[in-house]
């Protein structure tokens, strides 16, 4: 495997996670309200915007491709946190507990990174950042679905497995960005 690969997924990781400190510092847990289809739902506005700024190739409101990556990449480890947590009526973890949260799941999105790109061959590489996009898009269509089926799968992944892969391929999509500057 591409040891760049392991060197950018953590550089871009650790972007992600410096603009959750910063919002943990504005706002607290307070993410902690939200159901895990409302975070699905707010991944798909994320990625719907990507799509529709690589569409129309301006944004009126100023923010770029980049932040809605770094965004989806943080909801969807919110997301892992929430369906093992639950969701509450109130900030009720500190930020010191919800980083070491935060942590542990991005840890698991790199395992699960590590062990597909070697089984997949640095495939991600050779796609378009409009793939991701897609990818994630589509990843929020079958999350929904199983949403609606109360979380019970025949032969599917979980939600949280959808989330991982929405995270990595967002991460994938900050990488190439990032790579294009």
């Amino acid at each position: 495997m591409d040891k760049d690969t392991n060197r950018q997924f953590a550089a871009a990781m650790a972007a992600c996670r410096k603009v959750f400190i910063a919002k943990l510092e504005d706002y607290g847990a307070s993410w902690r309200i939200m159901r895990p289809e409302a975070l699905t739902d707010q991944i798909f506005i994320k990625a719907k915007r990507i799509r529709s700024l690589q569409t129309k190739g301006e944004s009126k409101v100023g923010e770029g491709i980049l932040p809605e990556f770094i965004a989806i990449v943080n909801y969807g480890i919110i997301g892992v946190i929430q369906l093992a947590l639950g969701c509450s009526d109130t900030k009720d973890i500190s930020k010191e507990k919800a980083l070491v949260l935060y942590d542990d799941i991005a840890k698991k999105a790199t395992e699960l990174m590590i062990a597909k790109n070697h089984d997949y061959d640095e495939a991600w590489r050779s796609m378009r950042v409009l793939s991701y996009v897609d990818l994630i898009l589509m990843k929020v269509e079958r999350t929904k679905e199983i949403e609606d089926h109360c979380g019970k799968t025949s032969v599917s992944e979980g939600i949280d497995a959808n989330y991982l892969d929405m995270v990595n391929y967002a991460v994938f999509g900050i990488i190439k960005l990032t790579e294009e500057k």
